[in-house]
């Protein structure tokens, strides 16, 4: 059964915005091959809803990705997005202390800093989006309008 209170910031953001949304826990292993995948499959959701929050950096400066777990980040394109000319993704530790949030459980919501965000474009065609509640093993579903709306995120295609 979907609970409201999670505990993380991500959750504590929603909550405070009185944004509709559900959690829904999961336990698949974050060292999984197809991990968003499996999160789908666990979930029993189609997997082009799940999405996954990768922060890079573009031009030397932090930005978040997120991107749907049927395909990956388009570095060039995420640099464009994000008025940049070059990204790569951040090293693992500069992500999880910049966020707050350990790998696997990045949540483009409720970070400890506030960095610019490029949503995928994909999620124009649905109503209903998952992504990461602030801890491995919860995922949050939400409104797409009300993602963009709480990060101030630029929507374009960032996927291969």
């Amino acid at each position: 059964m979907p609970k409201k209170a999670a505990g993380t910031p991500a959750t504590a953001l929603l909550t405070a915005e009185r944004v509709a949304h559900t959690l829904h826990p999961y336990e698949v292993s974050p060292d999984a091959p197809n991990y968003g995948a499996l999160v789908a499959a666990a979930l029993g959701v189609p997997p082009e809803r799940v999405f996954k929050t990768l922060v890079a950096e573009v031009d030397g400066r932090l930005v978040v990705g997120v991107v749907p777990v049927t395909g990956d980040l388009d570095l060039k394109a995420l640099a464009q997005a994000a008025g940049g000319k070059r990204a790569t993704l951040a090293d693992r530790a500069v992500a999880e202390r910049s966020s707050g949030y350990v790998r696997g459980g990045i949540s483009p919501l409720g970070q400890r800093k506030r960095l610019p965000t490029v949503i995928d474009d994909s999620v124009t065609g649905l109503d209903l989006m998952y992504v990461s509640a602030g801890r491995r093993g919860l995922q949050v579903a939400l409104a797409p309008t009300e993602l963009i709306r709480l990060t101030g995120a630029t929507v374009a295609m960032i996927r291969t």
